[in-house]
């Protein structure tokens, strides 16, 4: 269902067609007001003009409803009505899709919670223009930030709702399932190891309004519906073209590496037009958006070394066009006098290096004479940064990274559409494509390190990660009544994400100066096929719903050119791991092995690819019953197959009680589920990585793969959860002021998690020891290292929302305020589930480790509220929002209190460090003032984050010992660690978590136009 009532369309020939107009206290037009013939489920809205029709009997009662507005019921006396909606305090108040399949169920009316934001004033007067930030701003349940240096995950934004998973919320448009994107999170982030729904790729200029039903409803809606449901409602009959400007920078103390001015541009432009198609009740609306954003960088001035002596000396040979790099491929020869060449053309170039002392030219000319190749690394490793920036012109800044939101180029395009083809049945039609490319950077690869290749980069590089996301989606389906006064709905939805991951910028430096700059890394894609048949009826006070459902997912893995993921000998063939030996290996001069692969994101293998499908289908029946007038009781049940790991069956009983009529009691308990998503059960990746020169294969396995089984990690199945709620709401009409506050407990068993590295015991080893054991469980995977997803945990999540709405009417001034806050708490509960195997190689942290456990728990804020204010007075509009996000705790660990260690505990017999830092709470201030030009234009100049207030400062360099486990304690005799969270001075701030992101003020203007 998408809003519309079906019943409208079943006319009888005693009914008379009303028609009349809804205005506000000023005599301003109201669309999208609810109307509905009380008794029945015909019902209609409002268009654009606040103008309306609908069958109705002469004497029968219409009811209106508009959000922060009063309801009023009226008696058809004659064939026109016109209505005038005064203030109230039920700001919330609107009849809702979610969480009832009673189609005339209102918000304060509902047994379980739900928020209803409409987009017609966030889309005007806030600074957040994709829907992933607009709804972190105002749903306080909702938490979504940009990542920053986290491969794909910089481009697709992780969403969490009530502090569950990104894949323990569904989303629906129009009542239909959204298909999920194609990247699974396996980077530093909250939500690592989730698959989530892409919400950027939906325009938010298409959208009329959103419902957040903040429980759990799998029974209703099948999985990934634990955490609650999101339902985006889009535009219909606007009768308007409407065009909407957008243009803003941050303006901040912090911006382009700490040196000020702006940075981060976003040029937008929206359109959208709505009209019939000839036909009373019909209607289509299209909405087309382009985007253009720019980068944001907040890292400082880089610390440590960057040049070594010999990139002074291979610069010398470059100017004097000699590549010393092409010299030698591999530095393992021990065979006398191999290198002679090598190092007397060294030798020649480091005599016209300035800044080398007499003596030290002396010992590179001895060295180069003798043959001595090990003697010139010691002499050529040597720091020379200071002396070699300055002979190159270059500061430290030019070595930054790359560090806050990355880059994109977006289009968009959406249409929804209706079409009544008799007074029982309409067909109705929605879908859209979004087309985006974005651009963000890895790690600097100094000049000094193995990874890079100066012969082709002389400075170093900073390799980037650009991205091809294309999201389609297409929906089609009939909708009337049958047999009597049945709703029915029969529907088809289709869509389909997918990534396509480009490495620019960057080398595969085993293939030196042979190595492109640019490859196709391959990509993800998923698709998914819905086909859905609903149908609900009122009989008196009871009102039945039943349907089914049948759906098809693909999900697959595109391999990447050969030279992303390959590493090459030095003749140019493919090294095998434990066939190639080490002085066929590529090695820079200092004899370390150079990387194989595109740097930053090696490419997905022809090993990795995979094209996997499954189908589900399942039944579900919903009632709903008024007892009495006072008593709500709604039930549902849903039973679920998969076609690959067996059935499901749910269940939720809701319910609500009018204390008084201003005063509603209100409850649930359900079950409910999540099945592995394809991404989890067959993501797979490898990567080459050395030990004694040695290549060996790291990887992550699929679930079902032989590795998985070799090391005894069982075959994935669904979460499954149980939860309940209690809450009330309440309602000050004198104060036009409503309150609803609601509780919930959550428990999951089973939760999917992509665990930790394990590794392949080192040493020697007696046959039938766990050790030896597990070492063979490696060889016949062909791995030295490996993750997995895994059903390792079960966590339990509980909390309170409340949400305060007053609204006052002065006359010319009207001022709103919506104050709403969130208390929450996840936590890991019973044992960690791991195989007999890694568990008795101490290796069961692994499965669920310390920094996992910080992810889940403590890594996006716990408390979390927003108070809105809006303030109106003749042509202009003044809006203010203040949002506190409460502290956040750092994945990472360190010496916090600052005295000389970091604090351990044992934990499953082995030692964990403890000591993270913990991230402040924060508001940001957001603020706009508007003025309305003419009827058909309005400006707005504003400010997110108005005061520049940003996370709290990283920790940089410290000397700290870690702890270790002596005689079954925990120890701290080691020797200091140097321990740098701010990787050199470029992670100002957290990477791996933050409440609000990290890139300051943010100034706007917007320009409306409607015609």
């Amino acid at each position: 269902m998408n809003g519309e009532f079906f019943s409208n369309l079943n006319q009888n020939t005693t009914a008379e067609i009303i028609k009349g107009r809804v205005v506000d206290e000023k005599g301003e037009s109201l669309p999208g007001v609810t109307i509905i013939v009380k008794g029945t489920t015909k019902g209609t809205t409002t268009d654009i003009d606040g103008t309306y029709t609908i069958s109705a009997e002469i004497g029968d009662v219409l009811q209106f409803s508009y959000v922060g507005l009063e309801t009023k019921s009226l008696k058809v006396t004659g064939t026109t009505l016109n209505v005038t909606l005064m203030g109230s305090g039920e700001t919330l108040q609107d009849v809702v899709v979610i969480g009832s399949r009673n189609p005339t169920r209102t918000v304060t009316e509902s047994a379980v919670p739900i928020d209803v934001i409409s987009m017609k004033e966030i889309a005007s007067q806030g600074a957040q223009t994709n829907l992933n930030q607009i709804l972190n701003m105002v749903a306080p349940s909702f938490t979504s930030n940009t990542t920053t240096v986290a491969d794909g995950t910089d481009h697709i934004d992780p969403a969490q709702l009530r502090g569950l998973g990104p894949d323990q919320v569904l989303v629906l448009i129009n009542g239909k399932r959204r298909h999920t994107s194609s990247l699974v999170n396996i980077n530093g982030s909250p939500g690592r190891g989730a698959v989530g729904t892409d919400l950027n790729s939906i325009p938010a200029f298409a959208i009329e309004k959103i419902e957040v039903l903040r429980d759990g409803a799998s029974a209703q809606y099948g999985s990934d519906a634990i955490a609650g449901v999101i339902n985006i409602n889009m535009k219909k009959d606007t009768k308007k073209l409407e065009i909407n400007l957008f243009g803003g920078s941050h303006f901040s103390k912090n911006a382009n590496d700490h040196t000020g001015g702006n940075d981060g541009n976003n040029i937008q432009i929206d359109l959208n037009y709505g009209t019939n198609l000839g036909k009373e009740k019909s209607f289509i609306n299209v909405t087309a958006s382009a985007q253009l954003r720019g980068q944001t960088s907040r890292a400082k001035e880089v610390t440590g070394n960057l040049f070594n002596r010999y990139n002074a000396v291979e610069e010398r040979a470059r100017i004097a066009g000699i590549n010393i790099n092409s010299l030698y491929a591999n530095t393992l020869n021990t065979t006398p006098g191999f290198y002679n060449g090598l190092l007397n053309t060294i030798n020649t170039y480091a005599q016209q290096v300035s800044y080398f002392d007499a003596t030290t030219k002396a010992n590179i000319q001895t060295a180069a004479s003798n043959g001595n190749l090990p003697g010139m690394r010691t002499l050529l490793g040597i720091d020379a940064t200071t002396d070699e920036l300055a002979f190159r012109g270059l500061g430290r800044n030019d070595f930054n990274m790359r560090v806050g939101q990355s880059s994109l180029q977006s289009s968009q395009f959406f249409v929804n559409a209706a079409y009544p083809l008799t007074d029982k049945l309409e067909l109705y039609a929605f879908g859209g494509n979004s087309h985006r490319t974005g651009e963000a950077a890895g790690f600097y690869r100094r000049p000094n390190q193995s990874r890079s290749y100066t012969g082709l980069y002389p400075n170093g590089f900073l390799p980037e990660i650009h991205s091809t996301i294309n999201d389609i989606s297409a929906a089609a389906g009939l909708r009337g009544t049958i047999f009597g006064n049945w709703n029915f709905d029969l529907s088809n939805t289709f869509g389909r994400n997918s990534f396509d991951y480009g490495v620019e910028n960057t080398v595969n430096s085993s293939m030196r100066e042979n190595s492109p700059t640019t490859f196709d890394a391959g990509g993800l894609a998923f698709s998914q096929n819905t086909t859905n048949f609903d149908m609900n009826q009122k009989f008196g006070d009871l009102n039945v719903a039943f349907g089914a459902e049948y759906r098809n997912e693909k999900y697959s893995i595109n391999a990447g050119q050969p030279e992303s993921y390959n590493l090459y000998d030095i003749n140019g063939n493919v090294a095998l791991p434990g066939v190639t030996p080490a002085n066929l290996i590529v090695t820079d001069f200092f004899g370390s092995i150079r990387g194989n692969g595109s740097q930053v994101f090696p490419g997905f293998r022809p090993a990795n690819a995979v094209d996997k499908g499954r189908n589900s289908a399942a039944i579900y029946g919903d009632l709903e019953y008024d007892v009495t007038e006072k008593w709500l009781v709604n039930g549902a049940v849903r039973f679920e197959n998969y076609s690959d790991f067996g059935n499901t069956t749910n269940f939720k009983v809701a319910s609500r009680y009018k204390l008084t009529d201003n005063i509603n009691l209100r409850g649930a308990v359900s079950t409910g589920f999540r099945a592995p998503s394809l991404h989890q059960i067959n993501f797979k990746a490898t990567a080459t990585q050395f030990v004694g020169g040695v290549p060996f294969e790291v990887s992550t396995f699929s679930n079902d793969s032989p590795a998985a089984k070799a090391l005894g990690i069982p075959q994935l199945k669904q979460e499954e959860s149980k939860s309940a709620s209690i809450g009330f709401t309440a309602k000050i009409p004198e104060g036009n002021i409503t309150l609803t506050a609601d509780a919930y407990i959550v428990r999951i068993d089973d939760r999917v998690t992509l665990t930790d590295q394990f590794s392949r015991p080192s040493g020697t080893f007696a046959d039938g020891t766990p050790q030896r054991e597990l070492q063979e469980q490696f060889d016949l995977a062909g791995a030295n290292a490996a993750t997995f997803f895994a059903n390792a945990i079960s966590t339990e999540s509980k909390g309170i929302d409340i949400i305060i709405t007053h609204k006052l009417n002065l006359g010319a001034i009207v001022i709103k305020s919506d104050l709403a806050t969130t208390f929450s708490q996840t936590r890991q509960v019973g044992a960690i589930q791991g195989s007999p195997t890694l568990v008795a190689n101490g290796q069961i942290n692994r499965y669920f480790s310390e920094m996992s456990r910080v992810y889940l728990e403590e890594a996006i804020p716990r408390v979390k509220g927003n108070l809105t204010n809006s303030f109106t007075y003749k042509k202009f509009d003044f809006f203010l929002r203040n949002v506190y996000f409460g502290q956040v705790t750092d994945p990472n660990t360190a010496d916090v209190n600052g005295d000389g260690r970091v604090e351990g505990a044992i934990i499953n017999g082995q030692p964990v460090e403890i000591e993270h830092p913990i991230w402040g709470a924060k508001i940001i201030t957001d603020l706009s003032v508007g003025f309305k030009i003419t009827e058909a234009a309005k400006v707005v100049i504003g400010a997110n984050n108005i005061f520049d207030i940003y996370p709290d400062a990283n920790l940089g360099t410290q000397t700290a010992i870690r702890p270790r486990l002596v005689s079954g304690a925990i120890d701290y005799t080691a020797a200091p660690s140097t321990i740098d969270l701010s990787n050199a001075n470029q992670f100002a701030y957290s990477r791996n978590t933050s409440q609000f992101g990290q890139n300051g003020r943010f100034l706007f203007a917007r320009l409306s136009l409607s015609f």
